[in-house]
């Protein structure tokens, strides 16, 4: 029998954890679909989907299942032995997208690591040492290791950690004129999420991604894709790049592959992928039986024609509610994004107050999610309920109807 739980509070936090956020004053001690409930009982409409990671709501009973039964067998078995689950997904992986190989570890970051390193390597033995710069865009996101911060464009994130790694540009994103003026045959890769997340949920333009293709087929870079937040269904396509009909050499993603289960993944080609041999690259969990036992049910449901119409259907009734609110009540007349990753691009009188749209919205009982200081980011489960929509769009009326008289 287990010892009972300690008492915490949200106070604790600033006692005993790291300061790198600054969470909500509430505490959540309970999911289901998309609603949660905080430790006084009051249930609250979840539209943060744990920042585009819970893809099927809280305590998806498929997903419970696979975790439970897989428990019951085998956690970690290392990497010095394969195990099923891990074959399994690979294989169902690379049989939906355009790679042959994948590579599991953790999180978004070690993904983009993997797949940058990868890049490194493949232009090395391929072309020499000279080619190794990596060009990406301003304001992206690729993670928190010094690699991928150096590469994320943006410096509030990167400075003060010591001296950078080099070969790294950044170019404006959106502008192929500033990219082809950048691009040589020095260039290794270059880095673009399909949709700009963090930054606020800015989509490429077609002809953006296409040219980058093209002037990365000229001077022999690779194209990396990073769908950490784009990938697994959240545009209504299994992964982002399916909807501009432009194929990268290696993807990255994370998030909503594991449905809240921590894995990360990378996906390549043979041609590339044999320049990680034995020894050149590794992760101690990535590919653990627990997580792509997880991660192999989350696809088997994202993958079907059922959800990802569904995810556009969704967005629609998500787009229309939103711009009425925002219009409405004078907060924003844009709404962006694809699928189940909208943006609310807030008008120029609330430039800047995000947070408090925020703070409004959870008085309300409703979380949301900011992408900087001037959008509102939604990236709520794929199979949200229409009751759910309707009530949280009702929510967010209300709190938009206070701050708006406020």
């Amino acid at each position: 029998m287990s010892a009972p739980h300690t008492p915490v509070e949200r106070a604790d936090f600033d006692q005993v954890i790291v300061p790198t956020f600054a969470p909500a004053a509430f505490i959540p001690v309970r999911g289901q679909g998309s609603r949660v409930w905080d430790q006084s009982g009051r249930e609250l409409i979840d539209f943060t989907g744990g920042i585009a990671v819970n893809v099927l709501g809280h305590a998806h009973p498929a997903l419970v299942a696979a975790l439970t039964d897989q428990a019951g067998k085998l956690w970690h078995i290392s990497n010095i032995f394969t195990n099923e689950p891990a074959l399994r997904l690979a294989k169902k992986l690379t049989a939906a997208t355009f790679a042959d190989r994948a590579f599991f570890c953790n999180s978004g970051a070690e993904a983009n690591e993997a797949a940058f390193k990868l890049a490194r390597r493949y232009a090395h033995d391929t072309h020499g040492p000279e080619k190794s710069e990596i060009i990406s865009a301003v304001n992206s996101f690729h993670g928190r290791t010094l690699f991928t911060v150096t590469v994320g464009g943006q410096p509030k994130y990167s400075d003060g950690f010591g001296p950078k790694i080099q070969g790294i540009s950044h170019v404006p994103y959106n502008d192929l004129d500033a990219l082809a003026a950048t691009i040589s045959d020095k260039t290794c890769a270059v880095v673009l999420e399909p949709i700009q997340g963090e930054s606020g949920v800015l989509p490429a333009h077609q002809a953006y991604l296409e040219g980058a293709r093209k002037l990365c087929d000229k001077h022999n870079a690779l194209l990396i894709f990073d769908e950490v937040q784009t990938g697994m269904g959240r545009t209504g396509e299994l992964f982002a790049y399916m909807n501009y009909g432009v194929t990268p050499d290696i993807l990255t993603n994370a998030k909503s592959l594991g449905g809240g289960f921590p894995i990360g993944l990378m996906l390549a080609t043979d041609e590339i992928a044999a320049h990680f041999s034995v020894g050149t690259h590794g992760t101690t969990y990535g590919g653990n039986p627990l997580a792509c036992a997880v991660a192999e049910a989350v696809v088997d449901i994202v993958n079907t024609p059922e959800v990802l119409n569904g995810v556009k259907a969704r967005h629609e009734r998500f787009k229309r509610g939103l711009l009425e609110i925002g219009q409405r009540h004078g907060l924003f007349s844009q709404v962006r994004g694809m699928g189940m990753l909208i943006g609310c691009v807030l008008d120029d009188a609330w430039k800047g107050r995000a947070r408090e749209i925020f703070d409004a919205a959870e008085r309300e009982a409703l979380m949301i999610l900011q992408a900087g200081p001037d959008v509102i980011r939604l990236a709520p489960s794929l199979i949200i309920e229409e009751a759910d929509i309707a009530e949280g769009l009702a929510r967010f009326e209300r709190a938009a109807a206070k701050l708006s008289q406020a």
